[in-house]
């Protein structure tokens, strides 16, 4: 109220100056109005012929001879006033886009209308606002920005109503004249957007940003209305934001008022501002940076605005993720002294919305979703370029003592497991982790190096965690087995006509690679392909095992003509004992039998281990059927 009455003096002081200069001197005034502490010594006549409200009172007063009038609450003040009183003495000056609200307002309040006199002020200024200012963006704004000290009056005038359409009708027009200035012809003849030519019709930009919180967020969602481009609103948007909060902010540094009340009246103007422009963006896809909406969540986690507000924010940002950088990740913690030093719940909801956002972007029936071999969408583009993102960001925030395992986990965790074609920056950013807290259980560290999956490490990165004495010893041998695989595979793989099972091997444990990078549409589709292989293959193995089989028989038959051969020969060298003979013919005779009998004892122990042997593979052979 101090201010208001400082800034009222100086006009109250300068009024009869330049009251004097156009009141009639010959003829003495006989009547004083008073408005905001200022008096002007005026005539009844001129007064009562245009103003009703004037006239009222004196009439009410007639029989007092009324000679002091006093107007409060009058709109703009004793210099609006002034400019009343002088179209009463006919005293010329022009009407504005700097002073028309005022007029209009003034004369509405003093009834200067056309049931009083014709040609009267009010008239004048509705006849100057529908024919100047409605056709002029420039001088809409202006008008708009006097209209601020005007309410309500001004709000029951519609006048903010007709300069906000007439803002909005302006750029929409601006911007199609913008767009058939830009057309232009092809080669092949037809008319197409020109790239290069620079857009013009977006001058109004800067303009707009002189207006308060309220009344531009009532031009926005006229030009939203309107059909004005979404780029154009959110370039609008970046503009304001960057006008009310930073270049505000470095004012409010200079002054010299005491800082606790700068800091209360900044913050609650700041947090308007926030609230209403994340109000304000365009529902569409990149019609803002997304490096502009990580400065406002960041605002909105520092104003503590609602949590509406933020969750929008989030939403935003994860349906566009893909095209982030580090540094916007990285977001401050604004809370106790004991917290993380980053933000890391508010980037775990991040990834959540980007998640689910995903999850719909492919949703579709279970015939197109299983039976697609189709290359890799633009959405899995998405999710390679998110995974390195967040890697990097695990890395980033592991060295931080306060995080918690279970908030580190959580981020990890959140991308599927097809994401991730390769995991060296997740085993970076445990790597990093383990070496921070140095604390943590055998339990702990086997929990969260089950996150790695030690088949997708590189060479170089299987080499490091195969002697990293902080990984627990459950995944050194994890790591040691797969160089094993890998080494195998490089080996069989270069020759490839030694062993072909090895080489379907390496190629089962390359696509097994594979099909996990893939998206579960895909890596179904392969596993697929490999079941209806391998079915194949153990068909094969059964006739093969039959096979076997039938020549098992056929060595049981013959093992046992053999024992009947063997009964004969016994009986001959019986028979040889009473022969004349019998030295000579014992000498030569007697090893082939002892041989024989070798042979045969040998084959009849290599039966029985192979009926063993076939009867378990057979079982085997079974059971890998039925489970397939």
């Amino acid at each position: 109220m101090d201010k208001h009455l400082q800034q009222q003096l100086p006009v109250a002081k300068s009024v009869p100056q330049r009251c004097s200069e156009w009141v009639f001197r010959d003829v003495p005034s006989d009547i004083t109005i008073e408005v905001d502490g200022a008096t002007f010594s005026l005539h009844k006549f001129p007064l009562v012929a245009r103003s009703g409200r004037i006239r009222k009172l004196v009439a009410e007063h007639r029989d007092s001879d009324i000679s002091r009038i006093e107007l409060p609450g009058l709109p703009g003040g004793a210099e609006s006033f002034e400019l009343a009183a002088q179209f009463c003495y006919g005293v010329n000056f022009e009407i504005t886009a700097a002073n028309v609200a005022q007029l209009c307002c003034v004369s509405d309040y003093l009834e200067m209308t056309e049931e009083y006199s014709t040609n009267n002020l009010g008239s004048r200024c509705e006849e100057y606002l529908e024919s100047i200012v409605c056709k002029n963006l420039e001088m809409c704004v202006e008008v708009l920005q006097q209209c601020e000290n005007l309410f309500p009056l001004v709000g029951e005038l519609k006048i903010i109503t007709r300069c906000i359409d007439a803002i909005a009708s302006k750029a929409c027009a601006e911007q199609i004249a913008s767009s058939f200035s830009r057309l232009e012809y092809s080669s092949s003849g037809r008319l197409h957007m020109s790239k290069h030519t620079k857009c013009e019709g977006d001058w109004w930009l800067e303009d707009l940003s002189v207006l308060r919180i309220d009344l531009y967020q009532r031009v926005i969602a006229a030009m939203k209305c309107r059909g004005v481009r979404p780029e154009s609103i959110g370039a609008s948007l970046v503009n304001y934001a960057q006008k009310e909060l930073i270049k505000k902010s470095s004012l409010r540094n200079q002054s010299t008022q005491p800082k606790v009340e700068l800091a209360s009246g900044a913050s609650s103007h700041e947090r308007l501002v926030v609230e209403t422009i994340i109000s304000l963006l365009p529902v569409e896809k990149f019609a803002v940076p997304i490096t502009f909406l990580f400065g406002l969540l960041r605002s909105a986690v520092m104003l503590d605005c609602t949590v509406a507000c933020r969750l929008d924010l989030e939403r935003r940002i994860g349906s566009q993720l893909e095209i982030a950088t580090l540094d916007d990740l990285l977001i401050p913690s604004f809370r106790h002294a004991g917290d993380t030093l980053f933000d890391v719940d508010t980037v775990h909801r991040i990834l959540v919305n980007f998640s689910q956002q995903d999850d719909s972007d492919e949703d579709m029936d279970d015939g197109s979703l299983f039976e697609s071999d189709s290359p890799s969408s633009p959405s899995q583009t998405a999710l390679f370029k998110v995974s390195k993102l967040v890697d990097n960001y695990l890395a980033e925030i592991a060295p931080d003592a306060n995080l918690k395992l279970n908030k580190f986990i959580a981020v990890a965790e959140t991308l599927p497991a097809h994401a991730r074609t390769i995991h060296d920056g997740l085993y970076r950013a445990i790597d990093v982790y383990l070496k921070t807290h140095q604390g943590l259980t055998d339990a702990d560290r086997r929990k969260l190096c089950k996150l790695i999956d030690f088949q997708k490490l590189s060479q170089e990165a299987g080499a490091h965690a195969a002697q990293n004495e902080r990984l627990p010893l459950q995944s050194i041998v994890q790591v040691l087995y797969y160089e094993q695989l890998r080494l195998r595979n490089a080996l069989f793989g270069s020759h490839p006509d030694e062993d072909p099972k090895p080489m379907h091997q390496s190629w089962r444990i390359s696509s097994g690679a594979l099909s996990a990078a893939m998206s579960p549409r895909d890596n179904y589709a392969s596993l697929r392909r490999e079941n209806r292989e391998l079915k194949l293959e153990l068909a094969r193995l059964r006739m093969r095992l039959n096979d076997l089989e039938k020549e098992h028989v056929c060595m049981k038959r013959n093992m046992e003509k053999s024992s009947s051969r063997k009964f004969m020969s016994s009986f001959t060298r019986r028979i040889g004992k009473l022969n004349i003979f019998a030295h000579s013919y014992s000498r030569g005779s007697t090893s082939p039998s002892k041989q024989s009998h070798r042979i045969e004892s040998k084959l009849t122990e290599r039966t029985d281990k192979y009926t063993i042997g076939t009867s378990k593979s057979s079982g085997l052979l079974n059971a890998s059927v039925d489970k397939l």
